[in-house]
């Protein structure tokens, strides 16, 4: 069959000869390529075409027809191959892989990215977060929401899909949510249910009517390196136990306090609760001038609170495109020459910054800009933008801090 015939519902044999970026791996079909998710490269498999397009086509994971030698069997039994593709449990794309393999193939769709989008070749390693490897990539997930069907039972979503799967247990969770978490139990009238375990082993269950709000909730408190924050309860924080720790020390070690001065102007975009912007502070001393810029804010409203104990520091609500525009707009000479001096760490959603943020970012510039990435499409896309302004990758560092899944993190650096 040429390859225009291929069509939806038509069962194929690939083989599978790369990854992808987003927890998909690459076969081809009479020379089109096809995106599967649940196999891995080397490993042949019959898949069923769910959608084509003009020059790919995506499809679902029946069948190992010849296993990779790095398949194992998956960690969490309710996302298995053996199952149904709408009976998979979503969340654990990479569980069906030994560990070691995953950050391989990590460190490939990096590079990957890095290179296709961003123009830069350049060696990434990912890194384990401590404990991970003793846990066999399980027991790290804080945060866990379930979502509730019309039945009233909780589980995941099945993989692009709104499809709930009832499951019976949650590999990934940390033990404290694992214990709490009744699975069974059915909740009707309740939309998700969220499961979130402080740093002190406290573990909150919330039941959640309609969409999930972004009013104030309780405060909680986390503690990462002995320093305390205040957040709200359904606030963003980190999901891996060990990810705040992990992420401040390669923002620590990314910081050049040679090149900043702490009385210039520094600023944290995307600054959430201040968890960067207090990392920022310790690294350059009491005499520190930083403003952290959050449009959520309730969580604003707690960096202030977190980072109270800086006199020259202070956090404002605002989008971080509209702020620094307005910023750009109305800055003098003297804070100008002050921001020139000063740091730039920013950690923009998944999507990225984006022209405009970059734009003006490097419109400012600063003496160096780190930033935190939850997406290497989007770190490579933004890259590639500070690098038509004149700015380079100085320093990158790559974590796995989502085992079992297909997500990683990475730090850079850049200077001019």
């Amino acid at each position: 069959m040429p390859a225009s015939e291929i069509r939806p519902g038509q069962i194929v044999e690939l083989t599978i000869d790369n990854v992808a970026h987003g927890g998909r791996f690459v076969g081809r079909h009479e020379g089109r390529v096809v995106f599967v998710p649940d196999t891995m490269p080397g490993e042949t498999v019959r898949a069923q075409v769910v959608d084509v397009k003009k020059s790919f086509a995506t499809a679902v994971a029946l069948e190992v027809v010849s296993a990779g030698a790095d398949r194992v069997p998956h960690v969490w039994p309710e996302a298995a191959i053996e199952r149904p593709p709408l009976e998979r449990a979503g969340g654990a794309e990479f569980g069906h892989i030994a560990l070691p393999r995953q950050r391989e193939l990590k460190q490939r769709v990096i590079e990957d990215a890095l290179q296709r989008t961003g123009g830069m070749q350049r060696t990434v390693p990912v890194q384990a977060a401590p404990g991970d490897d003793e846990r066999g990539g399980l027991g790290w997930r804080t945060r866990v929401r379930l979502h509730v069907d019309d039945r009233g039972r909780q589980g995941p979503f099945a993989p692009r899909s709104h499809e709930v799967v009832p499951v019976t247990s949650l590999p990934l969770a940390t033990e404290g949510i694992r214990l709490s978490a009744q699975l069974d139990q059915r909740v009707p009238g309740a939309t998700a249910v969220d499961y979130v375990e402080t740093s002190d082993g406290e573990v909150d269950v919330i039941a959640m009517e309609g969409e999930p709000g972004r009013g104030r909730t309780d405060t909680i408190v986390e503690t990462v390196g002995g320093r305390e924050f205040q957040l709200d309860r359904a606030g963003f924080w980190q999901v891996h136990r060990q990810a705040p720790a992990v992420l401040t020390d390669a923002v620590r070690r990314a910081i050049d306090v040679d090149a900043i001065d702490p009385a210039g102007w520094s600023l944290d975009l995307y600054g959430g609760v201040g968890l960067f912007a207090a990392t920022i502070a310790e690294a350059l001393g009491e005499r520190t001038r930083l403003t952290s810029v959050e449009a959520d804010e309730v969580a604003t409203d707690h960096a202030s609170e977190n980072l109270a104990e800086w006199i020259g520091a202070s956090a404002e609500t605002g989008r971080v495109d509209r702020w620094l525009r307005e910023l750009a707009s109305r800055a003098s000479g003297q804070e100008r020459e002050r921001l020139s001096r000063g740091l730039v760490v920013l950690d923009p959603p998944r999507a990225g910054a984006g022209r405009d943020v970059i734009e003006l970012l490097a419109g400012l510039e600063p003496a160096q800009i780190v930033y935190v990435a939850c997406d290497p499409v989007a770190l490579a896309r933004d890259a590639k933008l500070l690098a038509e302004a004149g700015w380079q990758v100085d320093a990158l560092e790559a974590f796995d801090l989502f085992p079992m899944t297909h997500h990683v993190e990475a730090v850079a650096s850049f200077r001019r």
